[in-house]
Order: C-alpha cells, then sequence, then structure tokens
C-alpha cells in the first residue's frame, strides 16, 4: 500500500512538537486509519528516525529524547539553486498547493513558497541580500494564462498508482462546471504551459482520457493493477490531445520541410507533423479561427499548400495582397509648410 510522503512528512512534524502522541490522535491529524499510522511509522524507522513506542492505557508513540533533525548546509551556489528552482517552479506552475488555510478559509500559499520561505529564515543575512539582488533582477516569461497548482495529496496519489500501475478514482470537475466520479488506468504525469495532466484510459468505456490535475479535487487507489501500453510517451499523448481537441476548423497542410523546421511555428501541442519521404510534411490542426494562421506560415518561409478548409486559402491570400501593398507604397513626402 501506498505511503504518501506529504503525510509521513506530516507525522515526522507532529512527533517534533514533542510528548506523547496516541495512534487516535495522529490518525485523526493525519485524516488516515490506525492502521496507517502504524505503517508511517515503520517508514520513519526505515529512514533511521528513532521513533519511540510507548505501552500502556497512555501510550503512542514519541521521538526518542534528544533527537533533532540534522541542519540544512547549503553553500552560496547551492543556496541559490534551490532558491532559483523554487521560483522557476512557481512561475512555470510546476508548484503544488498547500492544504492550509488561513481564517478567511483561503490557501496560504503553494508548497515552493513555504519551502523558499523556511529557507530564507536560516539563511546569513550577508547571502540572503545577494540572493535578494538576484530574484529582485530577474524576470520570467509567463505561460500562456495562468499557472494552475495541484494539491499536493492529489499528486502524490496520482504519482503512486503511475508508477506501481494501479487503477485510481477521481473526482473530477469539468470546465462547464460538471462534477463526478471517473476510473482511470494512469499512465503517466505532464506539466504543460503552466498545468498539470494526467493521461491514462477509462476501463469502463476503454477511451483515453487526459484531465487536468487542478480539477481533480480527490484521488484514491482502487483494487488491482493494469499493464500500460508498450513504449508509452504520456507526453505525445497529451500533446496529441490538444492538437486534435474538436474545434471549429480542421486544417490540412502539406509543407515543404522537415519536422523540426515547421515546429519552430507549430509546436506539437497546436500541430500534428508527418515526415514524408518526399520532403512535404503532412500537417494536421485544429482550431476555433484560422486569423492567426497565415502569419505563421508567413513566418515559416516554407513552400506549403493548402489543402483544407478553403476559407485559410482565401486569408493568406488576403495577406499576400496586404503585404504586396505595403512593400510597394511609398513613404510620404515632407509637407514644405510644416
Amino acid at each position: 500500500m501506498s505511503r504518501p510522503i506529504a503525510r509521513v512528512l506530516s507525522l515526522l512534524e507532529l512527533l517534533q512538537a514533542g510528548g506523547i502522541r496516541t495512534v487516535a490522535e495522529l490518525a485523526d491529524r493525519l485524516d488516515v486509519d490506525e492502521r496507517t499510522v502504524r505503517r508511517y511509522v515503520d517508514h520513519l524507522l526505515d529512514l533511521d528516525i528513532p521513533v519511540e513506542s510507548v505501552r500502556g492505557r497512555y501510550g503512542g508513540y514519541r521521538l526518542a529524547a534528544g533527537y533533532r533533525m540534522p541542519p540544512l548546509m547549503l553553500s552560496d551556489d547551492e543556496a541559490l539553486a534551490v532558491l532559483l528552482g523554487l521560483v522557476a517552479g512557481r512561475r512555470a506552475g510546476l508548484a503544488t498547493a498547500t492544504g492550509t488555510a488561513n481564517e478567511t478559509g483561503t490557501g496560504t500559499g503553494t508548497a515552493s513558497e513555504t519551502a523558499a520561505a523556511k529557507i530564507r529564515r536560516v539563511l546569513p543575512e550577508r547571502l540572503r541580500r545577494r540572493l535578494d539582488a538576484v530574484l529582485d533582477s530577474l524576470a520570467f516569461t509567463a505561460p500562456p494564462g495562468e499557472p494552475a497548482a495541484p494539491e499536493a495529496a492529489v499528486l502524490l496519489s496520482i504519482a503512486d498508482a503511475v508508477r506501481h500501475h494501479r487503477p485510481i478514482s477521481i473526482r473530477y470537475t469539468a470546465a462547464d462546471g460538471r462534477s463526478g466520479e471517473r476510473s482511470l488506468h494512469p499512465y503517466g504525469l505532464v506539466a504543460h504551459s503552466g498545468r498539470w495532466y494526467v493521461t491514462g484510459v477509462d476501463p469502463a468505456i476503454g477511451e483515453d482520457r487526459t484531465f487536468r490535475l487542478d480539477r481533480i479535487t480527490d484521488a484514491r487507489p482502487l483494487p488491482g493493477a493494469f499493464e500500460p501500453p508498450a513504449e508509452l510517451d504520456p507526453a505525445e499523448r497529451v500533446l496529441t490531445g490538444f492538437a486534435t481537441a474538436p474545434y471549429r476548423y480542421e486544417v490540412a497542410l502539406r509543407i515543404q520541410g522537415t519536422a523540426q523546421q515547421i515546429r519552430t511555428r507549430l509546436p506539437a501541442g497546436v500541430a500534428i507533423v508527418e515526415e514524408s519521404p518526399s520532403g512535404w510534411s503532412h500537417v494536421e490542426l485544429r482550431a476555433e479561427r484560422l486569423d492567426w494562421l497565415p502569419a505563421v506560415l508567413a513566418s515559416l518561409d516554407l513552400p506549403f499548400v493548402i489543402e483544407r478548409p478553403d476559407e485559410l486559402r482565401d486569408r493568406v491570400v488576403a495577406l499576400a495582397d496586404r503585404l504586396t501593398q505595403s512593400a510597394r507604397r511609398r513613404p510620404p513626402h515632407d509637407d514644405p509648410g510644416a
């Protein structure tokens, strides 16, 4: 059975507070059963953390007297690397949300924010000022949209199911607000453009499915196991799903160039590119609007043929006419009376 790392660490924090904690108290604080608490204690013992079992009416668990967690020792370069990694992960949507809340009921921040705050508190003043100077002068290019952080418990549960090939049940809220229970054989986790996704197959209907983790409020393992497909690429599955999503227009092109050349303007999440020995790659994509596509095709600077739709051909011709007119336009003469 899985041992979610978040709860094991929470157990260690409870024991570090001192005193004897009963199994019932720990089970209530961790929101698990008493048998699971004993498994978490075994996990701490495997890590050479001296947890003592106290028998009797008021028995339970405690840390051995005098035990302290070893200090975190970081060089200047290591501290900078850790803090930059935490900041970059938060900006890219690779952070997870914490389960704590303030008095108004809103979350107090992401796990990366709290971790960064802990590291900053123990840094020498000299090093903290130098790191602040770096972070204050650093700019990040943001991914499209706001990063959406998943709940840590959800992420850990799904990751465990992916690793051990176990089915899961998830509670999912769709974009239209409808929520319900879904079963999934999870194949992999993918972080893309500030969001986390899990891809797999729905065993009830035998269809591939992809879900956003920030829309999953609960994930729990189900009995049994499954075997994922051979040579599976979860990232490719997610990106192909984006490129084939049902939009208004289905675009088919022939472009004289390699997939590498084409993906500089039409990345994997936008278009599917199939190379051909003839040198003319077949490109398919879906789009709700076509107004952006002529300029993209022009920027490729590669010969292309539009197979469908005809409306795209008209838009490309219109863009070409506008560019031709602009190229032939002469700058206005200065007004002598000005």
